[in-house]
């Protein structure tokens, strides 16, 4: 059991295209949670295109995908990463997971309950998109966070997450945080017009009303490409530089705010 004798928090993290920086927020926002004393753990739930492990310069000698074929346990495959959290590494380019069967998600569920246990926040790195995987995996998270950019692709297929996670798992709140922002000022501008058009288009179908709620920007910054470039957590990098700032302000929002439907 954690530290507080509860399960963890659950958290999706996911984006409704790729390139928009969604692993790079995970796997910060977990070292920044550790750095406020939580054990944390990010399960990498993209199962065909992971690359987690890539981003934090580790090197798995074993995946969630041999803990799915019953080829080892959960521990065997935790690996500690820089910056004081956990991570449960997937593989890449497993084509059998481009469609989930029920062995696969009932044994995912059985890790996520398990791991719950274990850990005071559980961040699920999920793919992009809404395939089965990505929506399933979802559907196992008390709250998801979607990571978008300003870019106008980016905030359709946002809106698109959203919709489909309102509907379908009648969800009534989702966590957004816009990455590569200008400033907090256009990341709130685009909160709200995405507010606006789920108001119009998706509360009018919904039987709760959905309302988004944003934890934070994070601003256009080199250093996060440098970071990348080295395969290194920004945090532990450049804790001085405005992304990473703007990071741990995003987890300390995560804490002020309690988990919700």
């Amino acid at each position: 059991m954690n530290s507080a004798g509860t399960a963890a928090r659950i958290i999706a993290i996911t984006s409704g295209k790729g390139g928009v920086g969604k692993t790079f927020v995970a796997a910060n926002l977990a070292a920044a949670l550790a750095k406020r004393a939580k054990r944390v753990l990010v399960l990498d739930a993209d199962l065909g295109l992971a690359n987690l492990d890539v981003i934090l310069n580790l090197y798995p000698k074993a995946t969630l995908h041999d803990v799915l074929t019953g080829k080892c346990g959960i521990d065997d495959i935790l690996l500690e990463a820089p910056g004081g959290f956990w991570v449960m590494p997937a593989a890449s380019g497993l084509v059998e997971y481009s469609r989930i069967t029920s062995d696969v998600q009932d044994e995912l569920r059985r890790i996520i309950d398990e791991l719950s246990r274990r850990y005071d926040y559980l961040l699920l790195d999920t793919g992009a998109g809404i395939s089965d995987l990505v929506l399933y995996t979802a559907s196992l998270a008390k709250e998801v966070l979607v990571v978008a950019t300003p870019e106008p692709a980016s905030i359709a297929d946002a809106y698109a997450t959203i919709k489909v996670l309102a509907l379908m798992q009648r969800r009534t709140a989702l966590k957004l945080l816009f990455n590569q922002a200008a400033s907090e000022g256009e990341a709130r501008k685009l909160a709200q017009q995405l507010q606006q058009v789920v108001d119009r288009f998706v509360n009018s179908q919904a039987a709760q009303p959905v309302q988004l709620e944003l934890i934070g920007f994070v601003p256009s910054d080199p250093e996060v490409r440098e970071a990348a470039r080295k395969r290194e957590l920004l945090l532990s990098r450049t804790p001085w530089a405005p992304a990473a700032k703007a990071l741990a302000a995003a987890a300390q929002a995560l804490e002020v705010y309690p988990a919700y439907a």
